[in-house]
């Protein structure tokens, strides 16, 4: 017959939990103050290790704080910059158009005082009065002329300035020179009509 070496293994367990179970009340004072200890030990490493967790996650968020100010400082001298090149570009193309003006009113002028040249042989076989008067139509067309040049070089230097950021408050203009202009080339066609009328 065979030995049953399960069973017999069985009842051998059976009887040391039986004894174990007799000296029970003792041993479960230790094994609760060995759970207490047990329990305290990783209580302290808990709070330990959710101090470095804190601390790295202060530290990330302090990073990325400094990385979006960063980014936002970044953000507004790029936005300054685009202003302040928008204001140079729209400084230069008034600049263009004063000057292109100014041409215009030196290229009159000049086609103007050409074109009294064509009439000297007439107001000459007139009278005084009509070659003093073309000769001040003349003097206020070449007037005008040098005044358009004056305005336009102005002009330059105000963009120039400008350009190079030295006055930003300054407003492009010809000032009274292309005002002049203007008034000189006016007054020197009236002069150099009469003097045609006059002959």
């Amino acid at each position: 017959m065979p030995i049953p070496w399960l069973q017999l293994v069985d009842a051998a367990l059976g009887v040391a939990n039986f004894a174990r179970g007799r000296k029970a009340p003792e041993p479960s004072i230790e094994a609760g103050q060995q759970i207490d200890a047990a329990s305290r030990a990783p209580a302290g490493l808990e709070a330990r290790l959710a101090g470095v967790v804190v601390a790295a996650l202060k530290e990330a968020f302090d990073r990325d704080s400094r990385r979006l100010e960063l980014e936002r400082e970044q953000l507004v001298a790029e936005r300054q910059r685009a202003e302040r090149l928008l204001r140079l570009e729209l400084h230069r193309q008034a600049g263009d158009r004063e000057i292109g003006r100014l041409r215009l009113l030196a290229g009159v002028a000049g086609t103007a005082w050409i074109g009294s040249l064509l009439l000297l042989s007439r107001v000459s076989s007139g009278g005084i009065p009509a070659r003093v008067t073309l000769g001040f139509g003349w003097l206020l067309l070449l007037g005008a002329i040098a005044a358009s040049f004056t305005a336009q070089s102005r002009v330059a230097a105000v963009t120039d300035a400008l350009a190079s950021g030295d006055d930003d408050r300054r407003s492009i203009g010809s000032g009274a020179a292309g005002a002049f202009a203007l008034w000189l080339m006016m007054c020197g066609l009236m002069l150099v009509g009469l003097a045609a009328l006059l002959s």
